[in-house]
């Protein structure tokens, strides 16, 4: 059997997120998809699949709300669903920083597109950041990107205070897997003082599907937090995450 998995988030303001999560639990479970996607006051952010028909007619519904009009998936195929179970969580933030300040709804750094990005990140003046995990990027990178050594995003603060200036490092830019730590990422750098930040607009893995391989700057693998392990633009890495700590593994 065929399935599409669609990764997607929205930096939103969600009035009540207890309503959203039992909508989308309802509407997920008659289409009988599996995956995860978290609901925050601040936005929601999944990673789900389903069976093609049922992906579009869901991936509508949710557009037709006016707070996810325009949402922009990336999405794939696989053989099987890549995910065991359906849940739908509430948390206080889609992604973890646990930094107020960075606040993407009300600021964000400059989005690069990748046909756009070789150029960028190639500048001698440009200080180019992953913004992963250390195992993510022990699997795979940019050339020349910086890894600030974290172990969870609630770090990177951490690193910025100790390792950027933004009297000396003028241009940063900066990715992660699919765009949403950039975001946060960005609007916490932007609220500390940082004029320049920019960012890889929908992330390691819109580049990956849309730069020929002849020209891509990417070294490795891109880990994925899902069955399929790691993407690198066509074909699954044997690397996947472990069931009790995520950290990637061979099979």
């Amino acid at each position: 059997m065929t399935v599409t998995v669609a990764a997607f988030y929205r930096f939103v303001r969600i009035d009540d997120p207890s309503a959203l999560r039992s909508w989308l639990r309802e509407r997920m479970a008659v289409r009988a998809m599996t995956g995860t996607i978290l609901v925050a006051p601040e936005g929601i952010n999944g990673t789900v699949s389903a069976p093609p028909a049922e992906m579009v007619a869901f991936l509508a519904e949710l557009r037709a709300d006016p707070r996810f009009a325009g949402l922009a998936t990336k999405e794939a195929r696989a053989d099987a669903h890549p995910f065991q179970r359906l849940k739908v969580k509430l948390k206080r933030e889609i992604i973890s920083m646990r930094a107020p300040e960075a606040d993407p709804t009300a600021r964000v750094g400059t989005y690069v597109a990748p046909k756009d990005w070789n150029t960028l990140i190639q500048d001698p003046d440009v200080v180019l950041v992953d913004t992963r995990n250390v195992y993510e990027v022990e699997v795979g990178t940019f050339q020349g990107a910086v890894d600030p050594g974290i172990r969870t995003f609630g770090e990177f603060p951490g690193y910025v205070a100790n390792k950027l200036d933004p009297g000396r490092h003028r241009r940063v830019a900066m990715f992660c897997t699919g765009g949403i730590r950039c975001e946060k990422a960005s609007a916490y750098m932007l609220a500390h003082g940082f004029s320049e930040v920019y960012h890889l607009e929908g992330g390691i893995l819109r580049y990956l599907a849309e730069v020929p391989q002849a020209e891509s700057l990417w070294q490795g693998q891109c880990f994925v937090f899902d069955e399929r392990g790691g993407v690198d633009g066509a074909d699954l890495d044997p690397h996947a995450g472990c069931s009790g700590t995520s950290v990637p593994t061979t099979r």
